[in-house]
Formats: C-alpha cells, sequence, structure tokens
C-alpha cells in the first residue's frame, strides 16, 4: 500500500486513484436534476437517494438538539416533503452535489417552525426512511459526539454511510458468487487495522498460494475503488465531480 494511501478509499490523499480510475454513465442525482415537470425516473432515482444518505440528515438534525423520536420524525417529514416539493431551485449555487443540497435544505427546513411542526407530524406515519434499522451506536454518537459540529458530523455520516454503501454493494457480489468468506478476509485485508490476516495466513486458509492471494486482493482493491467512484457519481451532477468530492471525502475520512 502506498504510504499516501488512504484503507478505507483505496485512493491517495490527493484523490487520484492508485491504480486508475472508471467510466461512469448517467447517475441518479443526474437523472433527477435534468427531470422535467413530472418523471418517475427522476422521482425513483431520488427515493433511492434519499434511503441511502438519510443518517446524516437524522445525526445532523439530532445534533441540533432534537430528541431521538423527534429526530426520526423530523427526518422523516423532511425527505417526504423534499419528494412533494421537488425544489431543486438552490443547486447551481450548491454546485449540483447533492451532499451539500440536502444540508442546505435541512437547514432551511429546521429554520422554518411551521414546517418542522408539519414534518414531526407527518413523519409518524412515513415509511420512506427505515429507523428500524438504525444502530444504537448512531443515536449515542449523535447525543454525545461533542468534539464535532453539527455540520461536521454530517460530513462524516456522510462519508462513512457512502463507504459502508460501497462495501455492500461489493459483499453482494461476492455473495452472488458464493464467496462471502473470502470477501471477509479481503475487507480486513483492506482496513489495515490490527490484527488482520497475513497474505500466507489466507492462502493457508483457502488453500491458494501467497501469489495467488496478492493478485486476489489486488482485484478486490480495484473493484472496491470502482464502486467507490460508481457511487459519487451518484450524487453529483456531472463526472468532473468526482474527483473533487472524493478528495472532500478522504479529507473528512481524515479528520
Amino acid at each position: 500500500m502506498s504510504p499516501t494511501e488512504h484503507p478505507l478509499t483505496g485512493v491517495s490523499a490527493t484523490g487520484e486513484s492508485v491504480h486508475g480510475t472508471g467510466v461512469f454513465a448517467t447517475t441518479h442525482w443526474s437523472v433527477v436534476l435534468e427531470a422535467q415537470g413530472e418523471s418517475p425516473a427522476a422521482q425513483e432515482a431520488l427515493e433511492k437517494l434519499c434511503r441511502t444518505y438519510w443518517r446524516p440528515i437524522y445525526v445532523f438534525v439530532r445534533r441540533q438538539g432534537a430528541g431521538a423520536e423527534d429526530a426520526e420524525d423530523l427526518t422523516q417529514g423532511f425527505f417526504a416533503l423534499l419528494l412533494e416539493r421537488k425544489d431543486l431551485n438552490s443547486v447551481r449555487k450548491e454546485k449540483g452535489r447533492l451532499r451539500s443540497y440536502l444540508l442546505a435544505s435541512v437547514k432551511h427546513f429546521l429554520a422554518d417552525e411551521s414546517r418542522r411542526a408539519m414534518a414531526l407530524k407527518r413523519g409518524k406515519g412515513q415509511r420512506l426512511i427505515p429507523f428500524d434499522d438504525i444502530r444504537e451506536g448512531e443515536r449515542i454518537d449523535a447525543e454525545h459526539c461533542d468534539r464535532f459540529t453539527a455540520d461536521q458530523m454530517y460530513e462524516r455520516r456522510w462519508a462513512f454511510t457512502l463507504l459502508e454503501q460501497v462495501m455492500a454493494r461489493l459483499e453482494e457480489e461476492y455473495r452472488g458468487a458464493g464467496n462471502v468468506r473470502f470477501f471477509d478476509q479481503m475487507k480486513k485485508m483492506l482496513m489495515d487495522e490490527p490484527g488482520r490476516p497475513s497474505q500466507a495466513q489466507v492462502a493457508v486458509e483457502f488453500d491458494m498460494t501467497e501469489n495467488a492471494v496478492k493478485q486476489a486482493f489486488y482485484r478486490f482493491r480495484q473493484r472496491y475503488q470502482t464502486l467507490l467512484r460508481d457511487e459519487i457519481a451518484h450524487t453529483v451532477a456531472t463526472p468532473v465531480d468526482i474527483e473533487d468530492e472524493l478528495r472532500h471525502l478522504i479529507s473528512v475520512v481524515r479528520a
């Protein structure tokens, strides 16, 4: 691993891929931004993005002082109103990035008492966001992470949500090929944490040569990097924004 490379992202501190870049097609956020009038494809894309990236909003709302239940209702109601209004006029000044757009939108939303009250009422009946899956640790982090401002907590939760999404996609690929155990070991090696298995240990466990494990890990990281850029691409308006967003992601993870 390069000394300037970050283990979670698999790219250098400058945001450049160590082993190359991918090519991206039309993304979820670009579909939303380019839609004229009612568009089922844009609505589906926006709903998917909301379901994926609700945690940073929830953490931000909690850090602003809302209790756990109120924060869930406010987050649920915020996304419900967002999907109904489809008010994307502020996107241009936010550089067309979903991350910036949602943060600006939720700040405006929380400052509007009438919308806040409406969201609290409506949030109790919404099912867009899967709050049943929220981890207790996230509730604790939202309450006690005093070293970060609400904006910083939003950015960090955004970064780690994106990385978790990438890893989940990669795991699904390995699961589909019947290689979940191998994925688990590759993931441990990628994280570069104490106690991670060596290539020799993995080779013994799976009856492979060390060189075969080395090549398999290389392919694992290559695929991870591709999926990382692909996931980022779904949150920006154009492919030229991907590298800047990746550099921002790395800076947030390193903070």
